[in-house]
């Protein structure tokens, strides 16, 4: 890994790859190349053409600019938009200098500053590279050195070139709530495609990432990428034009933002993690390893997660405190080591309709408080996990009677109802303290080492009286979310943090450079869970997706434990189900289902994934894992299979050729070459309707 410069070109090598940007004579940083390494780096130089072709295309229009900002004869899509003072809204973004940072032996920094002189706008690109891999993290950094006011009204944090003058295939999801991260793949031939989220959260459709390729496979093909670092409202504009470049600019969406950037301050933009390489699978492998290394909060990043109860399936609102005890005896009985105890225990909460911001123990349901059941919970040897929705208020609850000017509002217009609750308006330094100070009193008070953190509504009614500039609304909550976050992480050490947003709303890496883990979604129908766990694994970390085995839907399609377990011990696994009503039998798989999950979770949730076969292509979805001398390999067979496609044949990866290894599934035992079964593999009959196998492979 190495940065260099000669003569204002800059060349950033990574693992296995070049990312090369000039200086042209003008002054403007263009893009250069983005891929494979070449061999001798003086050939690369300053391509960049300064003058116009005509009178209807620029050389803006043909040219490839690393950070371009609106204004002139930039008709194509801006990083940066700005007005300033005099109301001028051209910005002229020009070279001024570098700087390269030694962050520690593995890590360099380097810093590209760009001024538009005239009006004393700085912007610094950043790029961040690491050993051992191909990720590259990015982000801007403003600066306003003058003395007026200049209004920030689009920040991208990344402009980026692709090589390729073909048409590339761009990856994201098409989904909703409960049917998050459904893998859409469209071809972008012309015109911009964008992926962007406006409720105030990051995702529940699309996801704040970019994935074009070509000619792509798990194993082959180019694969360009990046994921935004940001909870909140983002755009990612894929453009091909009428040249056959294609490009893509990410960051916070400029839909009703605006920054006032006043004199002296700076705006930082999220970061953006980029990268190529050779398929899907070593993308997925690369940022999955990135993650656990360099996102995740330091505290739980290298320790895998526990095997947790959650109550909320089992009682819903009616807990009680001997209820709540029955459950945690259950539940460390079949192995659980983390009991949470979901909605319901506040306020006077009976139901969604009032209670919520009411952060005080329920004394009907907890006459004692909460000492007695996390007492017990311990006593069991498990830890103990509470649910929170800090952001939210119900009309119905004492904090809204005494702080109705905490939400979100419009005076002159009708608060809009979603769940039957409102939003808190985070941007008040009051409100922050309340939702800190809430959470804090409860870890204090109480022995918690688990918050599950939910939200459960878009925004909306998005007035805030006390901001001079009200459309800096959304970028303000997100950074208080992650404020408070890291402040109770800081004053409670061993604190985990689960994010949740009405399942899979904030699944980014804004929220996974502050929280430990998210819940990916509210549809825990193990069939559907392949789809959105497999989207998924394109671009986050497996020790960081919960999955739960639950009860739901499991009348109207029902599946058995095995194949419940197989899809959830995929991630981390959970239990959710209402364990009062199972039979000794059903309890007995359980305590074997998460005995076999503790022998292998470190090679699921930190080792390598390889995406073998899929329900589209092969009505069978096919996953291993690998890490040091054990694999694991899960079959789910799908609901739609033909009477005849009874008989798969899996050859698996990642293993090592010289070696022996002992397979182990359906209770008996084979042994096999690593290089057998990469080349010929594991033949298997799965006759039977959503049938499932775990295989357990220990490398002798």
């Amino acid at each position: 890994m190495l940065i260099l410069e000669n003569n204002g070109v800059f060349i950033l090598e990574t693992e296995n790859t070049h990312y090369v940007m000039a200086v042209d004579c003008t002054g403007v940083l263009g893009h250069e190349h983005w891929g494979r390494k070449c061999a001798d780096v003086n050939d690369y130089k300053s391509t960049y053409t300064s003058w116009d072709k005509n009178s209807n295309h620029s050389a803006r229009d043909y040219g490839k600019t690393e950070y371009i900002p609106y204004g002139g004869t930039c008709y194509r899509t801006p990083a940066l938009v700005v007005t300033y003072a005099d109301k001028c809204r051209e910005a002229q973004l020009l070279y001024k200098d570098f700087e390269v940072t030694f962050e520690n032996e593995d890590t360099f920094l380097l810093e590209i500053i760009l001024e538009d002189k005239h009006y004393g706008l700085e912007a610094s690109l950043f790029y961040r590279l690491r050993e051992g891999t191909d990720v590259i993290e990015r982000f801007v950094k403003l600066r306003n050195k003058s003395e007026n006011v200049i209004t920030l009204n689009k920040v991208a944090s990344g402009e980026f070139n692709l090589p390729s003058l073909r048409p590339y295939s761009s990856t994201n999801f098409n989904g909703s709530w409960a049917a998050e991260f459904y893998r859409e793949d469209t071809a972008v031939k012309n015109g911009v495609l964008t992926y962007e989220n406006r409720k105030g959260g990051s995702n529940h459709t699309h996801n704040p990432v970019f994935i074009l390729s070509q000619n792509a496979t798990e194993d082959e093909g180019d694969v360009f990428f990046g994921a935004l670092a940001w909870s909140g409202n983002y755009k990612v504009e894929i453009a091909r034009d009428f040249t056959g470049r294609t490009r893509a600019v990410i960051g916070i969406n400029d839909f009703d933002f605006s920054y006032t950037l006043k004199p002296g301050e700076e705006f930082d933009a999220p970061s953006v993690y980029c990268g190529y390489t050779k398929g899907f699978s070593e993308m997925s492998n690369q940022m999955n390893a990135y993650a656990v290394e360099h996102i995740l909060p330091k505290s739980f990043n290298k320790a895998s997660l526990p095997v947790l109860y959650n109550s909320w399936e089992a009682t819903f609102f009616d807990v009680s405190c001997e209820g709540q005890q029955k459950l945690a005896e259950l539940a460390a009985d079949i192995g659980c080591e983390l009991f949470v105890m979901d909605d319901g225990w506040f306020g006077e909460r009976k139901d969604d309709w009032a209670g919520l911001g009411d952060w005080y123990v329920n004394k009907v349901k907890f006459p004692n408080g909460l000492k007695p059941l996390i007492d017990k919970v311990k006593s069991l040897g498990m830890r103990f996990g509470l649910w929170f929705e800090p952001e939210m208020v119900n009309p119905d609850s004492d904090l809204f009677r005494t702080h109705p000017e905490w939400a979100y509002h419009y005076d002159t217009r009708d608060a809009d109802l979603l769940r039957h609750q409102l939003v808190l308006n985070l941007t008040k330094p009051e409100v922050q303290e309340f939702v800190f100070r809430v959470m804090d009193d409860m870890l204090c008070e109480y022995d918690i080492s688990y918050i599950k953190w939910d939200m459960n509504r878009a925004y909306s009614q998005t007035g805030g009286e006390n901001l001079e500039n009200p459309q800096e609304l959304w970028y303000r909550h997100v950074k208080a979310v992650y404020e408070i976050a890291d402040r109770l992480k800081e004053k409670h050490p061993g604190l985990q943090l689960e994010c949740c947003a009405s399942g899979g709303g904030r699944v980014d890496y804004g929220a996974l450079s502050h929280f430990d883990m998210v819940w990916t979604s509210d549809n825990t129908d193990p069939i559907d869970r392949l789809e959105i766990q497999h989207g998924f694994s394109l671009l986050y970390p497996i020790k960081c997706m919960r999955a739960w085995v639950t009860d739901t839907n499991r009348r109207s399609r029902p599946r058995d434990f095995d194949y419940r377990f197989n899809v959830t011990m995929q991630g981390s696994l959970s239990i959710g189900g209402n364990l009062l009503k199972y039979n000794e039998e059903e309890l007995e798989l359980h305590r074997r289902y998460i005995a076999l999950y503790k022998e292998i979770r470190e090679t699921v949730q930190f080792g390598r994934l390889y995406r073998l076969a899929d329900f589209e292509n092969d009505h069978l979805y096919a996953n291993q894992y690998v890490k040091d001398n054990q694999s694991v390999l899960f079959l789910c067979k799908s609901v739609n299979t033909f009477f005849n496609e009874k008989f798969y044949h899996v050859r698996l990866k990642g293993l090592d050729g010289l070696a022996r290894y002992t397979v182990k599934y359906d209770n008996k035992e084979e042994n096999y070459g690593g290089d057998y079964l990469m080349n010929v593999g594991l033949g298997f009959e799965m006759g039977g309707t959503l049938e499932s196998k775990i295989i357990v492979l220990e490398k002798e």
